[in-house]
């Protein structure tokens, strides 16, 4: 199991945040880096500095870029991607906010082609639901939850469709998770066919402002 951590905080704000990352590194698929909903609209040094001591120690720094569900327009989020890229040298994107039907999917393929034509090692989908099944070849990574640990532990099905994939190509968000069970919620993941996870005690609007406790505890296990 390995953890991707979306961490919607500022540097300067939570330091000890981002050092803690550092020290997880060999347990993370890699950190989602959001300066502003997106890259901002001048580079951060505080995210340049986090990102480049991050890659330093090995960790995979994806840039958060909002597809509103494909309303957004191509070229907007072409742009997004490449201001992340020149700016916080990420090594590739997470889409978030994406459609997932199938009338969509076709637009969410040209999206994550002009990602990789524009240097993107890396993709993750984020729609936050199981999505239509061709979501699944499209990127490195689907996420098909994202939500509160209430609603993980009561409400999620896996279509059966999931089952024809390896269990590290889906991933589970989960916020609200009390500390003492961030175990158990990793490990309900991988019950759930998902090899990558990140589990957070936040909630409200921005619950990814601190980064899980598993890795501070010495790992995921």
């Amino acid at each position: 199991m390995t953890l991707l951590v979306p961490l919607y905080v500022h540097p300067a704000a939570d330091p000890a945040a981002w050092q803690a990352l550092v020290a997880a590194a060999p347990q993370l698929y890699g950190i989602v880096l959001n300066a502003a909903d997106g890259p901002g609209t001048a580079p951060d040094p505080a995210f340049t500095a986090a990102s480049r001591t991050l890659r330093e120690a090995g960790v995979r720094v994806l840039g958060y870029v909002d597809t509103a569900y494909g309303e957004r327009p191509l070229d907007a989020v072409a742009d997004d991607l490449d201001r992340h890229r020149a700016w916080y040298g990420v090594d590739g994107c997470f889409f978030d906010r994406v459609a997932p039907g199938r009338r969509e999917l076709r637009h969410c393929r040209r999206m994550v082609r002009s990602a990789r034509g524009r240097g993107a090692e890396t993709v993750v989908l984020n729609p936050g639901v199981h999505p239509a099944p061709g979501y699944a070849r499209a990127a490195d990574l689907l996420v098909t939850f994202e939500g509160h640990w209430t609603t993980y532990l009561r409400s999620f099905d896996a279509p059966s469709w999931t089952a024809k994939h390896p269990p590290e190509h889906f991933c589970h968000l989960v916020y609200g998770v009390p500390p003492a069970l961030a175990r158990l919620a990793g490990r309900t993941a991988v019950q759930r066919g998902a090899g990558v996870h990140c589990a957070v005690p936040g909630a409200g609007p921005n619950p990814w402002t601190q980064p899980p406790p598993v890795p501070l505890a010495g790992g995921a296990s």
